[in-house]
C-alpha cells in the first residue's frame, strides 16, 4: 500500500486501496497466518515526505508484524519500464532523507522495533526474537530467521545458492521457456565463491545480523590473521567510528545503536567487489 499525493491518489487506490490491503491482512489472520509483511518504498515518482508520512500512519495502524522499507532505485539503463519515467517527478535527495528518517521515527514511534536494513518487527514477532538473540540470518529477501541453507530457484530472474555457488534463472519467459522445454535449466549465469568469497560473506553477515563481529571466531574458521588480513578496512571504519557508528575494540568490530540505522554502509567496507566499483551504477544506493 503506497500513498501519493492528491494528484494521482484517487487512481492508485482504485488498485490497492486501504480498504483492500486490510481485508486481506484480516483474511490471512482469519486463516491462521501467524506474520504479515508489508513492503514499502520511499523515493518513487510525485511521492512527498507528507504523502509518505500518511502511508506510515495507515500501516502502523493495520500493525503487520513485520514492515520492510525500501528505497527506489532509479536505473533506466537496466530496467526498461523505468525509461517511461520522468526523472523530474523523483522527490529530490534530501526529501528521500526526510522520507527515511521520518518513516523510521514513525514506526519505532508505534512499536516497533528497528531489525536493521529496512526491516521492522513488533516486539512479539520471531524476527524480533532472532535479533534479541543473535539467531538472526539473511538471504536475497532480507533477513530470516531460517538457519543458513541452500536454496533452489524457481521462476524468471529468481537467484538461487547452493552451496558455495550462486546462479540467476533466464530474465524473460521465452528465455526461461525454450531452456526448460529443451529439458534444461534454466540459468543463464553463474559464480563459484572463492575461499576470499566465503571469507569476506562471513564478516559481512556477522556485521549485518549480530552486529558484532569477534576477530577469534573468523580467524579460527577461516585461518586468517584478522587484523593483518582487513588492516585497510579497519582503517577505513575509523572514519565511521569517529561518527559514531562503530566501536573498534582490540578483538571485535561493535555496531552502536546508532550504526544499527547505517548497518549497510558498515557492511560495505568490506564488499571488495562494492569497493572496486568505484562507479556504483550497479548497485542500490543507501538513500
Amino acid at each position: 500500500m503506497q500513498d501519493f499525493d492528491p494528484a494521482v491518489q484517487q487512481a492508485v487506490h482504485r488498485v490497492q486501496s486501504r480498504e483492500m490491503v486490510a481485508g486481506l491482512m484480516a483474511s490471512a489472520r482469519e486463516l491462521g497466518f501467524e506474520s504479515t509483511n508489508v513492503d514499502l518504498i520511499y523515493g518513487l515518482p510525485k511521492q512527498t515526505p507528507e504523502s509518505l508520512r500518511r502511508t506510515v500512519e495507515q500501516v502502523a495502524e493495520l500493525r503487520p508484524e513485520r514492515i520492510a522499507l525500501y528505497s527506489y532505485a532509479h536505473l533506466p539503463q537496466r530496467f526498461k519500464p523505468q525509461r517511461r519515467i520522468d526523472a523530474a517527478a523523483l522527490p529530490p535527495a534530501a526529501d528521500k532523507v526526510t522520507m527515511l528518517s521520518n518513516s523510521i521515527a514513525g514506526f519505532v514511534g508505534h512499536g516497533y522495533q528497528y531489525i536493521g536494513m529496512d526491516h521492522f518487527a513488533l516486539p512479539g514477532d520471531s524476527l524480533a526474537a532472532a535479533k534479541r538473540q543473535g539467531r538472526l540470518h539473511r538471504n536475497f529477501q532480507g533477513y530470516s530467521t531460517q538457519p543458513d541453507c541452500d536454496l533452489i530457484a524457481l521462476g524468471v530472474s529468481s537467484i538461487g545458492r547452493v552451496g558455495a555457488t550462486y546462479s540467476q534463472n533466464a530474465k524473460t519467459l521465452d528465455e526461461y521457456y525454450d531452456a526448460v522445454n529443451r529439458g534444461q535449466f534454466p540459468i543463464v549465469r553463474g559464480l563459484a565463491l572463492t575461499r576470499e568469497d566465503l571469507l569476506r560473506r562471513a564478516v559481512i553477515m556477522a556485521i549485518m545480523c549480530q552486529g558484532r563481529l569477534e576477530f577469534e571466531s573468523i580467524e579460527l574458521a577461516h585461518l586468517i590473521d584478522f587484523r593483518k588480513h582487513f588492516a585497510g578496512e579497519l582503517e577505513q571504519l575509523r572514519g565511521l567510528e569517529a561518527s559514531g557508528l562503530v566501536t573498534l575494540e582490540p578483538t571485535a568490530i561493535q555496531v552502536t545503536a546508532l550504526g544499527w540505522y547505517f548497518i549497510r554502509s558498515v557492511a560495505m567496507v568490506f564488499d571488495k567487489y562494492l569497493q572496486a566499483d568505484r562507479t556504483r551504477e550497479r548497485f542500490s544506493r543507501i538513500i
